[in-house]
């Protein structure tokens, strides 16, 4: 028997999905346009354009797990989390280009429709045990100003922003924290500026999925509002049910992708486990008894919850995955990168793997070619920039791949 639907569930279901409408008529059509990274571990000098579905491929230790990590902590300055996220990953001085750079610097444009693009830039340098902040500016070209508009611009400790009131720069009059980035902590007054923030303050990045016993993803999960399935599955369940229950269209896609996937099965069902609490079952067509979720494989629990994500409507603006193909059969893989083709639309997805198997299901526009330069720091080059198509005459992009024509090799 399945749970009820909690008294005005519903409603509750129906008003969080109009409020994230509405945030997505507002910030939808602003997204990343350039990235560039200064002094990040190998990443010493780096800038490049982001695209919708941008896939980092290369060998191990050329830098495309910390140039997702470097996105992370950007996102984390906007959303007021720099220092324990800088506490995680050990410090700025640790995170440092080895030998080469005393500060690190992180930078985006993001397109702004009908208007210049908006300019973020945040450095930081180690200072004792902790760190400083350096410099900090956001800006936008205005067509009837030669110089630069400046929403902040910060120095060494001396922070202004603009003040509506007083049209000008001035200096906060609350207490701020300066081991918190500006972005952060200003009035939100302007509307350009403010989505800027909530789509770095959202980015979210996804590792491998933990499948172990005693994983999330395989126990019993609670009653819940759940707008994601979770970074590790911990909310799959309830974010299923309720897409079940609101939003049969998305719901269906999922199933159909798991029928595309596993020809065998049927549906999933969710009895409940005890008070409160859901299971989920997987009904296969060979089989009288249901699955049951901590019986199925690492590879089926993992495509799952990936199909899962892909399909939320809530996805934030940028959503980061690193190496998706961990445990997947190689024939999932061309249906995977359908699946992030069609997520990319919603979200600007940036993906690393270690698969030739599957680059084989990806277009040139979509790959960024990682390597190591001669002085150490890692280069990155989209790879319908290189001189491909001869080679794709003939063969397919994982044989160019492993035959060394396109780089990214040990």
């Amino acid at each position: 028997m399945e749970l009820p639907r909690a008294p005005n569930a519903k409603r509750t279901r129906d008003e969080r999905r109009e409020r994230a409408m509405n945030e997505q008529a507002a910030y939808g059509t602003y997204r990343i346009r350039r990235i560039a990274i200064e002094g990040f571990r190998r990443l010493q000098s780096l800038d490049i354009p982001v695209r919708p579905f941008m896939v980092l491929i290369g060998a191990n230790g050329v830098g495309k797990t910390s140039f997702l990590d470097a996105l992370t902590l950007l996102s984390a300055s906007a959303a007021g989390r720099l220092g324990e996220t800088l506490s995680r990953f050990g410090g700025v001085a640790k995170l440092l280009t080895r030998g080469k750079c005393e500060e690190m610097a992180l930078a985006v444009d993001m397109e702004v429709p009908g208007y210049e693009p908006l300019r973020y830039r945040l450095q930081m340098e180690p200072r004792g045990a902790g760190s400083s902040i350096t410099q900090e500016t956001l800006s936008q070209q205005k067509s009837d100003r030669p110089r630069p508009f400046f929403y902040i611009d910060a120095h060494h400790g001396r922070v202004e922003y603009y003040n509506t009131e007083t049209k000008r720069l001035d200096v906060p009059d609350w207490d701020y924290n300066p081991g918190e980035p500006a972005l952060s902590q200003v009035p939100r007054m302007f509307r350009q500026p403010e989505a800027l923030r909530r789509v770095l303050a959202t980015a979210t990045q996804y590792h491998t999925l933990d499948v172990g016993s005693r994983a999330p993803i395989k126990l019993p999960q609670p009653v819940k509002p759940a707008d994601l399935p979770g970074a590790n599955g911990e909310a799959l369940l309830p974010f299923l049910y309720s897409l079940r229950e609101s939003d049969r269209p998305r719901f269906d896609a999922v199933t159909d992708a798991l029928r595309a996937a596993y020809p065998d099965f049927e549906e999933l069902t969710f009895p409940p486990a005890a008070a409160g609490m859901l299971a989920l079952s997987w009904k296969d067509k060979k089989f009288e008894s249901p699955i049951y979720a901590d019986e199925l494989s690492e590879g089926t629990l993992r495509f799952l919850w990936l199909t899962a994500l892909l399909q939320s409507p809530d996805l934030s603006t940028v959503t980061m995955i690193d190496e998706p193909e961990v445990s997947l059969h190689p024939e999932l893989l061309d249906l995977l990168a359908q699946l992030m083709r069609e997520a990319s639309a919603r979200t600007q997805l940036i993906v690393t793997t270690h698969s030739d198997r599957f680059v084989r299901f990806l277009n040139p526009e979509e790959v960024y070619v990682m390597d190591v330069g001669e002085e150490g720091g890692a280069t990155i080059t989209p790879a319908d920039t290189l001189d491909l198509d001869r080679w794709l005459d003939e063969y397919s992009l994982d044989e160019v791949w492993r035959m060394g024509r396109m780089g990214g090799r040990a």
